[in-house]
Formats: structure tokens, C-alpha cells, sequence
């Protein structure tokens, strides 16, 4: 089953926040609040955590994942940057963006796409997200919590707790988070090429 913490969405409480992130050390797998709407997450070494993402979105193996960072130097370490890319980034965060950019070394294998060897990263702009990830102190591996069949991801903690009880170690909230999902955009290739329309505005890389 799986644990719930209900916290402040402008003051979360730091003991909650660190039991959640033990969990998540712990090769958990959490269901947590963003900027656009909640996500699954698990550390970057839990293989096992990664595989249960896939078995609740039903996922193949195509599918970018993304790197939950803390801020824009956690983001560097994972990821290659032209100069061009870095002024759009940079711009664009913290918020609710997704880019996809070439792997460095540090990105384990199984998280990259499996031909372009490129992943997804981004910054939200939510305090309890970043709350959690300052206490974890490494990128929280993502994936936006929409379920197979459903059009529109979850948008209640106890919703997400009923339904996904048995296949999270924790569900974290703070209140409603939304429910558009990041706007997606690649620049893998240096060129801006939006993959997915979202919560943040494309006009600034189209």
C-alpha cells in the first residue's frame, strides 16, 4: 500500500518532504505534484521503478523519459547544450517545458531513447517539487501519471492513492496541480521542433 503525505503547497513540511525522498532512496516509486500536473517518479539507478512506469502508462520502449532537475546546473550535468539551446533553455525554466537534448555519460542507458540516445529534462516551477528534489539531490526520473484510456492525467492525491494503491510506495500532495502536461520541445537536433503543445506557451520556439 501505498503511504500518503498531504502537505502545505506553499510551505511543505520538511519532514514529510524527507520521508518521501527516503522512500524514493529506497528505490521507491512516488506519484508527486508539478508545475503542470502530478507525475510518477523514481531515482536514476531504480530499474525496477522504471519498469513499473512503463507497466502502469503502458509504455514501449520509444518512450523519452524525462529528468526531473532541481535547477539549471543539476540540468548540465546530463545533458549536451549548444549555446543556441542554452539561451532557450534557460529562458524557459524553471516552467512547464520539457526538452529533449542529447545524453551525456551520466544518463544510464535504459533511460535514452534507444536510437537518438537523447532524454528528456526539465525544471518546474512548483515548490513542493522542488522542495523534494533539493532534499533528494539528484534528478528524480519522470513520467506525467496519465493512465491508458484516459485523456486527461489525475488530478487528486486521494484519487491517485485509491486508484494506484498497490503499485506506488507514495503518493505526495499538496492540492490540485492542473492538468496539461508539458509542452515538449527537441532540440536534439539544434533546430526547435515541438513535439508536444502543453501547458507552456510554443510561441518562443516556433
Amino acid at each position: 500500500m501505498a503511504k500518503y503525505f498531504d502537505v502545505h503547497p506553499d510551505n511543505p513540511q520538511a519532514r514529510s518532504i524527507r520521508q518521501v525522498v527516503d522512500i524514493v532512496r529506497d528505490d521507491g516509486l512516488i506519484a508527486y505534484p508539478t508545475d503542470s500536473c502530478f507525475a510518477l517518479g523514481c531515482r536514476m539507478g531504480n530499474k525496477d521503478g522504471l519498469d513499473r512506469i512503463r507497466e502502469i502508462r503502458h509504455l514501449d520502449e520509444r518512450h523519452h523519459f524525462t529528468l526531473m532537475c532541481q535547477n539549471f546546473a543539476q540540468l548540465g550535468q546530463f545533458v549536451q547544450i549548444s549555446n543556441a539551446s542554452f539561451r532557450a533553455v534557460k529562458s524557459a525554466t524553471p516552467g512547464p517545458y520539457t526538452f529533449i537534448l542529447p545524453a551525456t555519460k551520466e544518463v544510464p542507458r535504459r533511460l535514452l531513447h534507444p536510437k537518438k540516445r537523447t532524454v528528456g529534462v526539465r525544471i518546474p516551477d512548483h515548490v513542493v517539487a522542488q522542495a523534494l528534489l533539493a532534499e533528494l539531490g539528484e534528478p528524480l526520473v519522470s513520467s506525467t501519471l496519465l493512465l491508458p484510456g484516459q485523456e486527461e492525467p489525475m488530478t487528486m492525491g486521494w484519487e491517485i492513492k485509491e486508484t494506484l494503491d498497490h503499485a506506488l510506495d507514495a503518493v505526495l500532495d499538496s492540492g490540485d496541480c492542473g492538468v496539461e502536461p508539458t509542452t515538449v520541445v527537441d532540440l536534439s537536433d539544434g533546430e526547435p521542433e515541438i513535439l508536444r503543445v502543453g501547458a507552456g506557451d510554443p510561441a518562443r520556439f516556433e
